[in-house]
């Protein structure tokens, strides 16, 4: 063969390679989904640690200087609180630089749930040591100084309050539906109801000689930790594990699917592969299926997802009726 008749081969080789690499990098996409880019919740969430630190150190001083267990507990809810925001933002910030980590099948959107779970855990830890705490004050009381105590408490929800704000852009754009940011939000405001109680224990102690409610208050601080982290457990947990997507989100995809032609929806799976994203496997029944792009477009665009695999089956008429 002539050395012309060689290179025409190898041309014509490398351009059908081409074509076909071209071909296919059409129909590949990344799964990022969104997950690399920075949340100016990031970033509103790191201020409100330095904040919450700062205070939930003066509290906890201020508790055992004063002998208020209510101080004393709406500090370590604090400290609690800290924790949790620490690892939400170690969650921002794992999720945006592994974002296009390919050991990920469905990018890295679940680590937001890893952390929240581990919050829950440590929240549930904290909210322990506080019943201890406050059984040991019932059982053997010591002095308040009513005073300060009352002033770092009032401090304490001051500061509460601001972390609110600081949070509160939580609504607007498409952070409304970021969880993790959601449940700091949550966290701040069960701190700040803490904190009122703390107040409230101390007031009626100093005025009315009810001391008792000091300890008590740390008993009901402890209560909304827990309540708080139980809740916090559950919604991660059911990500974790892959549980499926509820109702109100499967109810459209399959009346999408099912308006058209004769298709009949025999097989569906939703699950949530980070904040307000989800995942779908559709399998198909139909006497006369559609393309996949097709599918595709029936399916509503405002329903988070960013992953779907359509199945289709062919079958005779009477067959599909029968579904």
């Amino acid at each position: 063969m002539s050395l012309r008749s060689n290179l025409q081969g190898f041309v014509g080789l490398e351009y059908t390679r081409h074509m076909h690499t071209e071909s296919i990098e059409r129909w590949v996409h990344d799964h990022t989904f969104g997950q690399d880019r920075k949340k100016s919740a990031e970033h509103r969430t790191l201020i409100v640690i330095v904040i919450t630190v700062v205070t939930m150190t003066v509290e906890i001083a201020a508790g055992i200087a004063f002998g208020s267990m209510a101080l004393l507990a709406d500090g370590l809810h604090m400290g609690s609180h800290a924790s949790a925001l620490a690892i939400s933002v170690f969650a921002y910030r794992y999720t945006r630089t592994h974002a296009k980590d390919a050991r990920f099948n469905f990018g890295t959107g679940k680590v937001n749930s890893l952390a929240a779970f581990a919050s829950a855990t440590m929240l549930a830890l904290f909210a322990l040591a506080m019943v201890w705490e406050s059984v040991g004050r019932l059982i053997s009381p010591v002095a308040i100084g009513f005073n300060g105590a009352i002033l770092v408490a009032v401090l304490g929800l001051i500061v509460n309050g601001g972390c609110l704000a600081i949070l509160g852009g939580h609504g607007h754009s498409d952070e409304h539906k970021d969880q993790n940011l959601r449940s700091a939000y949550l966290h701040v405001l069960a701190d700040a109801l803490t904190s009122v109680l703390a107040i409230f224990a101390l007031l009626f102690g100093k005025y009315l000689r009810q001391q008792w409610l000091d300890p008590c208050m740390g008993l009901v601080g402890a209560t909304l930790v827990v309540r708080w982290s139980w809740g916090l457990l559950r919604s991660s947990a059911r990500v974790l594990l892959d549980l499926q997507a509820p109702d109100d989100l499967l109810g459209p995809i399959r009346k999408s699917i099912e308006s058209e032609g004769d298709n009949r929806v025999s097989d569906l799976h939703v699950w949530s592969v980070g904040p307000e994203i989800y995942a779908a496997e559709i399998a198909i029944v139909s006497s006369r299926p559609l393309d996949p792009d097709d599918y595709y477009k029936l399916l509503p665009g405002d329903l988070g997802l960013v992953h779907v695999t359509v199945e289709t089956h062919r079958c005779a008429a009477d067959v599909r009726e029968a579904l």
